[in-house]
């Protein structure tokens, strides 16, 4: 059992007046200690401005559009940084409402729910935030904005955020707190060696996705869809016999835009199979909410799994012995994990032998089960309009989404030639090397500091001199 005895006074000197067990626990404390013995500032005495976004309807889901003003929301916040993809806009005029517009080496923390913080990279658009981002402009005279948001991430900066969590509905965190962070200065030189490496970090991210995007352009160029654009028809005639075999009458099911990629796949010269015929589908497992724990085993959920990684966001876990139950489930290397719920049509390969986990009943396992197809190929057109449509159209109509299993089965996939496979294959290899090899740099980063909080710069310079030189690229 851990516990801690604290005085009153320390209660009564915090602001906030936390009675809570939880922000006393002793790994706060000790992390408490060790900041004070070290030179550290405040944040908030290194910034020119934090500010929460803002509150009301000046920005509301219903206003966005496909181009304009980018709106920064929480999970945009992936890998330390604003990602470049996945995003939303506004107009330019709603910027008169009183927005704020922030830019490059800025720093945003997401204020609700899974609570972390990444630096705003180059963009050639203006930036905006969401009521649920607080945004930090730094002095940067005092402290380089790369090296504060990779402290940030380390585990003397996170578990300052996670310590300050207010918890009512969902884990909040105010400006207040933001503020009142401690953080280890340490010389400009040392600042600038990490920005180097979270910059060519941030290259190879933008690598990777010119890269992926090379692919899927191969892809929708063989299929002649490559300037197709979706259009909503308001009205068109079907016969009463189309309703009886798909066994659908809403509208919606028949929308044009549908049948337009059915039948540029079933025209394609290579031909073209159902997924069924081409891989195995084998289920996952669910134990319930009530078997998450705190640390053990991975528990991979569909909010855990995207096209390009399997995130720890919000990560949860099982016991070892619940696994041990259900390790017949374990995924593992050669096969392409695919969500059929909440948010179908995500596909992960797993090219690697994985770690030890169970993913979630949302969740199917592909087994490659014919040799006319790659499975890196699969994989791109499972994520790409082309699949993506087909389950639009079978998923809608209910409240939430699901992909059931017949459908999934049934779902169309164009065989490309050889050749264009190999193509694709060699293009999304090298997306996924330069992506594996930016996160390496964040992790070296982020150790770095640390190392340089726990004994010195000059030993922390010569361990990252000695990582980045093994991984074979220049910074």
């Amino acid at each position: 059992m851990q516990y801690s005895v604290v005085n009153y006074k320390m209660v009564k000197e915090n602001s906030d007046f936390r009675i809570d067990g939880e922000y006393y626990h002793p790994s706060f404390l000790d992390l408490e200690s060790k900041i004070e013995n070290l030179k550290n500032e405040p944040f908030g005495n290194l910034v020119k401005e934090i500010r929460c976004g803002p509150f009301g309807s000046t920005v509301l889901k219903d206003t966005y559009l496909d181009d304009g003003v980018i709106v920064a929301r929480p999970f945009n916040l992936i890998n330390y940084s604003l990602e470049r993809g996945n995003l939303v806009f506004i107009d330019e005029a709603d910027l008169k409402k009183g927005l704020r517009v922030y830019q490059e080496g800025d720093i945003f923390f997401s204020r609700v729910g899974d609570v972390h913080c990444g630096i705003v990279p180059k963009f050639d658009k203006k930036i905006t935030i969401s009521p649920n981002i607080i945004a930090v402009k730094v002095k940067k005279e005092k402290v380089n904005p790369y090296f504060a948001t990779i402290f940030f991430n380390s585990k003397y900066g996170f578990p300052q955020i996670v310590r300050g969590l207010k918890v009512v509905a969902q884990p909040t965190i105010q400006t207040d707190l933001v503020a009142k962070l401690r953080i280890v200065v340490p010389s400009s030189g040392f600042q600038e060696i990490i920005e180097n490496l979270f910059v060519k970090s941030l290259s190879l991210q933008d690598n990777s996705k010119f890269f992926y995007s090379q692919a899927e352009q191969l892809l929708l160029s063989e299929l002649e869809l490559l300037e197709w654009k979706p259009k909503r028809t308001l009205s068109f005639i079907k016969n009463f016999s189309n309703t009886i075999e798909s066994d659908r009458f809403d509208a919606e099911y028949f929308q044009p835009k549908y049948e337009e990629i059915v039948e540029a796949i079933k025209k394609y010269k290579g031909g073209f199979d159902e997924l069924g015929s081409l891989v195995k589908i084998k289920k996952s497992v669910e134990p319930g909410s009530e078997a998450y724990q705190e640390n053990g085993i991975p528990f991979v959920r569909v909010s855990n799994l995207s096209k390009f990684e399997l995130s720890d966001n919000n990560q949860q876990f099982i016991s070892e012995e619940l696994y041990d139950e259900l390790k017949t489930h374990q995924p593992k290397k050669g096969e392409i994990l695919l969500s059929k719920d909440a948010t179908p049509g995500m596909a992960y390969y797993l090219n690697e032998e994985t770690q030890k986990m169970i993913v979630s009943g949302g969740i199917l396992k592909l087994k490659m089960d014919s040799k006319q197809i790659l499975p890196e190929y699969l994989t791109l057109v499972l994520n790409s309009v082309i699949v993506q449509k087909q389950i639009e159209r079978d998923a809608g109509g209910s409240i939430i989404n699901h992909w059931r299993p017949d459908q999934v089965k049934a779902t169309l996939i164009p065989i490309l030639k050889n050749d264009k496979q190999g193509e694709i294959k060699a293009l999304v290899e090298k997306s996924f090397n330069d992506r594996k090899l930016s996160k390496s740099l964040l992790e070296i980063a982020k150790r770095g500091v640390e190392m340089a909080i726990e004994k010195d710069e000059q030993e922390a310079e010569k361990w990252i001199n000695s990582e980045v030189d093994g991984l074979v690229i220049k910074i």
